[in-house]
């Protein structure tokens, strides 16, 4: 009994020794930690009032905002033609956001077919229009130097009605030309509410159709 005793007495000197002297210090345990730090005397505590200014902090990112949505309005239109363009949207399924405006235009020039000469003569040209797919024209009838002429369509500017006659000659018609005409011509441009960035990409596809027509925004 003496002898272990004394050998419990002696691991326990050796145990004690070796933690106090040999074995490495855990960090949470470490009686100095400012002296283990790399140069502690670099550390500071700021006080709140001793922060800088927002406007001196790094910027944070922008902040994006939303697409606005617009109101375009596509046109403009004959009576006439404004059903056309109306069947083109109908893809879109545009629904109560679709609506018309009217106005009276200074039509400036026209494209069309010279006078027939005789309502039979002008009937004939219109079934040759209509064998060509051209449904969007009509025979002039009142007197005057135009009367049994075909209009194939009135426009504020030339440079839309050349782009009507190219249009027609690519369908085959060979007897149409533009000219200048001041005329007082009702006009139908379709608005288009609550139009987002893709809604904007096919309206401008639609408009693309149909040459001499322009997409812009909506006129109060």
């Amino acid at each position: 009994m003496r002898t272990l005793f004394l050998l419990l007495v002696l691991g326990n000197v050796a145990f004690f020794a070796w933690s106090r002297y040999i074995a490495p210090l855990e960090a949470s345990a470490d009686p100095l930690p400012l002296e283990r730090q790399i140069e502690p005397e670099k550390l500071k505590v700021i006080a709140p009032s001793d922060l800088p200014p927002v406007s001196a902090r790094p910027a944070s990112p922008p902040v994006v905002a939303p697409l606005a949505l617009k109101c375009l309005e596509w046109g403009s239109f004959t009576l006439a033609d404004a059903p056309r363009a109306e069947k083109a949207l109908e893809p879109l399924a545009l629904g109560a956001r679709l609506a018309q405006r009217r106005t009276e235009e200074a039509a400036g020039w026209w494209v069309f077919i010279a006078p027939q000469g005789s309502r039979p003569a002008a009937l004939k040209k219109a079934a040759e229009l209509k064998a060509l797919s051209i449904d969007d024209y009509f025979i002039v009838q009142e007197d005057g130097p135009y009367r049994w002429a075909l209009s194939l369509g009135v426009f504020r500017t030339e440079d839309a009605a050349q782009a009507r006659l190219a249009a027609l000659r690519g369908q085959g018609v060979r007897s149409a030309q533009v000219a200048s005409r001041e005329a007082i011509v009702p006009k139908v441009w379709l608005q288009v509410k609550g139009v987002d960035g893709a809604l904007h990409a096919r309206l401008r596809d639609a408009a693309r159709a149909i040459e001499g027509s322009e997409l812009r925004e909506c006129v109060q």
